[in-house]
């Protein structure tokens, strides 16, 4: 450590001694981009979230799975998303410059805790791995998706809950004594890491829609519940500048750093990032569900414009067939069509009375509006007296 003071200028070596900081050296451009750590937990877990991963892709690219909902093929985005960038974020969020500093700078913890709410579990879902897991084990997966669809799950999984827990447990964490626990012990820190990532996990997963979820919920929907975690994101951010008080006041003074912002500067930086890089992680999403919303509509419009026009073909048809007289003896088959020589041909003299009726019957209907005919608005158009 003293290597590292030495290397970070005599100046700051002087103050650091007298102060009797033994934090890393001061953050600058260069030492972002180089000073790494390790995370021997952290990487364990990486390694098997992607080795397994990365396995299931494998045995279905080759097809040893009958089951397989995607033909036996799995896109190549997938991959990236859920290891390229949702473990590599976790990578960046916990053993880069971040996860060096995030003891020592406000504003380095507060980059971490927006990279493990939204960032890694956004990837980690859009890779698809509940889909990938119930096509390589299909008897597991049944009970899974059972599971997945159970009652309980489905309360859990509200939208106004998910969206809550996901700003509840950081904001919890800020304004506890959690906040400086991570700090003490490594149990502590390793499990927070989890808990941050769950519920974000569990947002973006019933949101996005792209692997089995406990109840489909309109784009609509998710809209408004994204652009109600964007005002929550906001709304943390600013508890954090407008307190008064210190965050983890004690910890910070007895770390005495000799470089970089002051306490209370520092505070206000962490509160613009949690704000700001929430709400940039958070619009690009919201304008994500309103791209599916608006495929959600065309793809409706598309549907009920197939039927109105099957409705209507069906009713052409019925128009153009006439209707005829059977004479007693003559049987005729269901459906069939009739030329006109031959219906004259079944019609007897007698039956002429009834020919104005018959020519009645083959005057063409008025057509109806469609909505006189689509099942969601009959019942509010009926013909007046």
């Amino acid at each position: 450590m003293r290597t590292a003071l030495v290397a970070a200028g005599a100046p700051g070596l002087t103050r650091a001694l007298a102060s009797g900081y033994h934090g890393p050296p001061k953050l600058t451009v260069t030492r972002a981009l180089t000073e790494w750590t390790l995370d021997p937990w952290i990487l364990v877990l990486i390694v098997l979230l992607g080795g397994a991963y990365l396995a299931g892709v494998r045995r279905v690219r080759r097809g040893r799975q009958s089951q397989s909902r995607d033909n036996t093929t799995w896109s190549v985005a997938r991959p990236i998303w859920f290891c390229g960038f949702g473990l590599g974020f976790l990578v960046i969020a916990t053993m880069s410059w971040v996860g060096v500093y995030q003891p020592v700078l406000m504003y380095a913890r507060a980059v971490q805790t927006v990279l493990l709410v939204l960032l890694v579990p956004l990837f980690l879902a859009l890779g698809r791995p509940l889909t990938l897991a119930t096509t390589v084990f299909p008897r597991a997966g049944a009970r899974l998706e059972a599971v997945i669809r159970c009652r309980l799950a489905q309360i859990l999984t509200f939208p106004a809950i998910t969206t809550f827990a996901l700003v509840a447990v950081p904001f919890v964490m800020y304004f506890t004594s959690w906040y400086t626990a991570v700090f003490h012990s490594t149990t502590v820190r390793e499990l927070t890491y989890l808990v941050l990532m769950a519920p974000g996990y569990v947002f973006f997963w019933t949101l996005l829609r792209v692997d089995p979820v406990p109840k489909e919920y309109s784009y609509a929907v998710s809209m408004w519940i994204t652009g109600a975690e964007v005002i929550g994101d906001a709304f943390f951010g600013i508890a954090v500048i407008a307190d008064q008080n210190l965050i983890g006041a004690p910890y910070y003074h007895a770390l005495a750093r000799p470089w970089g912002p002051a306490l209370a500067t520092d505070q206000v930086i962490a509160g613009g990032v949690l704000w700001i890089l929430g709400d940039l992680v958070g619009l690009p999403f919201l304008a994500a569900q309103l791209i599916h919303l608006m495929r959600e509509d065309e793809s409706d419009a598309a549907r009920i414009d197939a039927e109105l026009d099957a409705q209507q073909a069906q009713q052409a048809q019925l128009q153009i067939t006439p209707r005829a007289t059977a004479t007693p003896g003559t049987t005729f088959t269901p459906g069939a069509i009739f030329t006109p020589g031959a219906l004259a041909a079944t019609v007897t003299p007698g039956d002429r009375a009834d020919e104005g009726d018959l020519s009645d019957s083959n005057e063409p209907q008025e057509p109806q509006l469609w909505w006189e005919n689509d099942p969601r608005f009959t019942s509010r158009f009926k013909p007046s007296s």
